[in-house]
Parts: C-alpha cells; sequence; structure tokens
C-alpha cells in the first residue's frame, strides 16, 4: 500500500493545532504531526515541533537503523552531535546509524521528517 494522500491544506494554521500530539516522554516540549503514512511499509513523512526552550539533553543522542531526511522549516535547532545550529533551510539525508541529537532550541524549530524504516540496514 503506498503512502496515504491528503488534498491541500496547512499544517502549521492555528486551526489544526489539536491534530499535534505531544512525543512520548517529551510533553510540552516536542510535538509531531503525521503528514503521511504508509502502514504496510512504516514510511512515514511527518512534522516535529521543539517549543522554545526545549531540551533533550536528558534524552541523549540516537541514531536509527534506517535512513531518514529532514529539513528545518522554520526556528533553529542546536544538533549537539554535530556541534551547529541547524536553522530554516538546512537539509541533512542522514545514512542508517548516523548519531545525531540531543537537541535544543531557544527560539523554537520546525522539522520536516521524512523517513524509510522499511529499509533498515543489517
Amino acid at each position: 500500500m503506498p503512502k496515504s494522500t491528503i488534498e491541500y491544506w496547512n499544517p502549521l494554521d492555528r486551526v489544526n493545532q489539536n491534530l499535534w500530539k505531544p512525543l512520548p516522554g517529551l510533553a510540552e516540549m516536542v510535538e509531531e504531526l503525521t503528514l503521511s503514512i504508509d502502514t504496510e511499509t512504516g514510511e512515514y513523512t511527518r512534522l516535529t515541533r521543539f517549543y522554545p526552550g526545549a531540551d533533550t539533553t536528558n534524552f541523549g543522542a540516537k541514531s536509527h537503523a534506517y535512513p531518514e531526511e529532514i529539513l528545518i522549516i522554520s526556528g533553529r535547532l542546536y544538533d549537539l552531535a554535530f556541534d551547529m545550529w541547524l536553522e530554516t533551510g538546512h537539509y541533512a539525508s542522514r545514512p542508517p546509524g548516523e548519531i545525531h541529537g540531543p537537541f535544543t532550541t531557544d527560539l523554537g524549530c520546525v522539522v520536516l521528517e521524512i523517513s524509510f524504516p522499511n529499509r533498515v540496514q543489517a
């Protein structure tokens, strides 16, 4: 089954605020909104929103056994693993196993994520 589809809409509009869900363990810091998903393969596209002052240091760095792409839509996010600020327009195509985070933000940040969990590298 292919990824879900939807007509044009604005997930960043205030009227869609109720569609955002807190990330487990990160309530009041980070929320997500799935834009499309393939329920068979697990591939998904989502937005992740970090509130101003969010700090995931207590959760440490992370990596995935699958590739993912990210694009900073707005704001900025500090990635401790890379010792750099990711600002609006920054893009990365992360290979499987790449360590990233933890993250902090002063202004807040919205990130577009495209993940491919079905492409796990052994």
